[in-house]
């Protein structure tokens, strides 16, 4: 069994890492695109063909299952990716957890990069899964990019600006693009005490391991990570390493 996993930079990692703890003798292909990253700001027709390409690299490389740990990919994509690879391959996508969050706090932020919180995307979901909670978006400028830089300095800058900018009576915050949680911890120590954190990583990954028992197929994977790069063979950047879920799937520091 082979699980595809696709996002432009590192945001796949939580998802990987969790499907690795629920599953390890599954195989891994982790199709990151640096060529391309970026992927929020860029036009939605783009978007979707550079996902789109990407998972039709996933089924040529023999996977069965394909994950969008990236909630740009998902929104824009995740359709035009289960109508390429049919029926017969489950495509799981991300949704931020604003439900889960507004049902259990009276207030919340949801942080997510400058693209996102400036979408339609975004303020569809507080209008469809806010309920009675009071919602407000905080732009995290440059985080993701920090992240896949691992550049620690610049990620506790971002974090800082960002929690500066969450309002003071927060009781949640959503963690709205899929690198937040590699710095959950250093999030965490950022805001005030009691501010609950929510992230969809490991509701993603469990989603994908029922897909995999649908199939009713024997495992008889050995647990491998094999890396894509824009399409080539390829290695998680050093980058990776910064992290523990990085370093659980095998990257390397520089």
């Amino acid at each position: 069994m082979i699980v595809a996993l696709i996002d432009s930079g590192l945001g796949l990692l939580p998802t990987a890492s969790w499907l690795r703890k629920l599953r390890p003798d599954v195989d891994l292909l982790l199709l990151l695109d640096p060529d391309g990253a970026p992927w929020g700001p860029k036009p939605e027709q783009w978007v979707v063909e550079r996902v789109v390409g990407t998972a039709r690299q996933a089924i040529e490389a023999g996977a069965e299952v394909i994950v969008l740990p990236c909630n740009t990919a998902s929104v824009t994509a995740l359709a035009h990716v289960r109508a390429e690879v049919g029926e017969s391959v489950p495509v799981i996508g991300t949704v931020p957890a604003i439900k889960p969050a507004a049902a259990q706090c009276n207030s919340v932020a949801v942080w997510a990069t400058a693209a996102t919180t400036a979408s339609r995307y975004q303020a569809d979901l507080i209008a469809r899964f806010g309920g009675d909670a009071k919602v407000v978006g905080v732009a995290c400028h440059g985080l993701a990019d920090a992240i896949d830089r691992g550049d620690i300095k610049a990620i506790r800058e971002s974090i800082a600006d960002s929690a500066a900018r969450t309002p003071a009576d927060v009781e949640g915050v959503v963690l709205g693009c899929t690198h937040y949680p590699l710095v959950i911890d250093a999030i965490v120590a950022a805001l005030p005490d009691g501010v609950r954190l929510f992230d969809s990583a490991q509701a993603v990954a469990a989603q994908t391991v029922r897909k995999m028992d649908e199939l009713g197929r024997p495992g008889t994977g050995t647990g491998t990570v094999t890396v894509r790069t824009s399409g080539r063979p390829g290695e998680l950047p050093s980058g990776a390493a910064t992290f523990e879920s990085g370093r659980l799937l095998g990257a390397l520091p520089a």
